[in-house]
């Protein structure tokens, strides 16, 4: 599955009022989403450091993958929302990482590096 095939998919599964499509509002619940369930992420991960050593039950880590996937679909719509590409995102991360890795500058501080 591509990143624009996923995309395609998880549209079909997202509800938004009618009233947002198209909106700031939209974008803004995606946003959020994103950042409840990276939120959900950290806290699961917190929860294996401080109190198991690191280690994920079989239950606790497949709720941790859950959760990833959670976060990627809300940035599946939030790109549909704005427009984008989610293969052409990703095609252009992989681009900068290779350009900053080949210039050495994979490690720093800032966005334009």
């Amino acid at each position: 599955m591509t990143f624009d095939e996923y995309q395609k998919q998880a549209i079909k599964t997202a509800h938004v009022d009618p009233n947002y499509v198209g909106t700031l509002m939209e974008k803004t619940i995606w946003v959020m989403g994103i950042a409840g369930e990276a939120g959900e992420i950290v806290e699961k991960w917190k929860k294996a450091v401080a109190y198991r050593e690191g280690n994920f039950s079989e239950e606790e880590w497949a709720d941790f993958v859950k959760e990833l996937g959670d976060v990627v679909w809300y940035i599946a719509l939030l790109t549909h929302s704005a427009g984008l590409s989610f293969d052409e995102i990703m095609e252009q991360n992989i681009k900068k990482l290779a350009d900053r890795q080949n210039r050495n500058v994979i490690k720093g501080q800032g966005d334009n590096r």
